[in-house]
């Protein structure tokens, strides 16, 4: 458990200032639609002609409420069009085994000792606390806005992406843009 502690450190650290770093990738960008997801790699390479938000979908492939998620929220063209409009969606698999780079970083997978595993970009972006589904709000400089663990309906989706969209998070904090009423 130290080497994944290790790792989680310097995947952390590494994470943190990459905003000048980002990889040569010399591939075309993809075209952008509503209800598509990106690799992290894609949104990378489409945000430098083109910058937004990043929403990262951290999931499973064994997680019942990602898939739940999935089929009610993500599924929905006001949000799908919305993300689209105003953000790269990412859907990060934290099991995944392909290596991401990402500036001067190499993340991971990482074997933990019960035979399971962890990609170290996702323990990294999530602060090293695993549950799914976990969305995290990215500005364009792939800085942190928020991290959101769990379930979320439509509605309570929409707040988060106006939340990072509209940058309400520089006027006040999550709980009290959620706590307040419309």
């Amino acid at each position: 458990m130290h080497y994944l502690s290790a790792i989680a450190i310097t995947a952390a650290t590494g994470l943190i200032g990459l905003v000048a770093h980002f990889s040569g990738l010399t591939t075309s960008a993809p075209k952008e639609t509503a209800g598509k997801w990106y690799t992290w790699e894609e949104a990378v390479e489409l945000n430098k002609t083109k910058p937004k938000k990043i929403v990262v979908d951290v999931y499973t492939d064994w997680c019942g409420w990602c898939k739940k998620m999935d089929k009610a929220a993500f599924s929905n063209g006001e949000i799908t069009q919305y993300m689209a409009d105003n953000f790269y969606p990412v859907k990060l698999n934290a099991e995944q085994r392909d290596r991401i780079i990402f500036g001067r970083d190499t993340f991971a997978f990482v074997e933990t000792e019960n035979g399971r595993g962890v990609h170290t970009l996702a323990y990294a972006l999530l602060d090293g606390k695993m549950g799914y589904p976990t969305l995290v709000y990215l500005d364009q400089d792939f800085r942190r806005i928020m991290i959101s663990p769990g379930y979320k309906e439509k509605d309570d989706l929409m707040k988060e992406l106006k939340f990072a969209k509209e940058e309400i998070y520089n006027k006040k904090s999550w709980d009290e843009y959620r706590d307040q009423g419309e």
